[in-house]
């Protein structure tokens, strides 16, 4: 299994060694790599869309060509994606309060940004997460995802607002799993 993860803004290099991590400890074989080109889209299984800043990611997506590949790729063949925290924002068909971000629109979903504030609001709760139960979540200047249609499914929620959602071979999440020692999330990832 060959593993991406988008490194052109944002928390890219957590990602990658918790991956490595995961791999190791789930043992599971694979790789995982830096993806900063839009020729690197054509090989993955997997790609981790990171932590950042959306409008930033977004744009540099597209200036690469790889919003293109992503697209070419998700609709053509397998490839799984996930989305964390900015990540989300980029997963969603529809961001409610900033249309400078243009998205991969991969999922039934609208997100809104920077709901639980700055960065100095910042947190960690334990999440209820459908056929995973407890897990320990960061969350740094988290969106929140406002709704799903179709058949997109709520995986988990904070209050009466979703936390993660899976739709096919998508999933997307507010919080941030690479700060974690928690590989489950990973796991569910490697099993789309």
């Amino acid at each position: 299994m060959r593993v991406g993860v988008l490194a052109i803004q944002g928390d890219f290099s957590e990602h990658v060694e918790s991956v490595r991590r995961a791999l190791d400890y789930l043992n599971m074989r694979g790789s995982v790599e830096y993806v900063r080109k839009r020729e690197q889209i054509s090989g993955l299984d997997y790609l981790i869309i990171p932590g950042g800043e959306s409008t930033t990611i977004s744009r540099l997506m597209i200036q690469s060509g790889i919003y293109d590949e992503i697209k070419k790729k998700t609709e053509k063949e397998n490839l799984a994606v996930i989305g964390t925290c900015a990540g989300s924002i980029l997963m969603a068909r529809e961001v409610i309060d900033d249309s400078r971000v243009k998205t991969l629109a991969l999922m039934d979903i609208a997100v809104r940004r920077n709901f639980f504030g700055r960065q100095r609001e910042s947190f960690e709760t334990d999440l209820e997460i459908e056929g995973l139960g407890s897990y320990h979540a960061v969350f740094i200047r988290a969106p929140i995802i406002e709704r799903c249609w179709g058949d997109c499914e709520i995986l988990a929620k904070i209050g009466d607002k979703i936390a993660m959602a899976r739709q096919n071979r998508f999933i997307s999440l507010i919080f941030h799993p690479e700060l974690t020692d928690d590989y489950r999330i990973y796991k569910l990832f490697f099993e789309l």
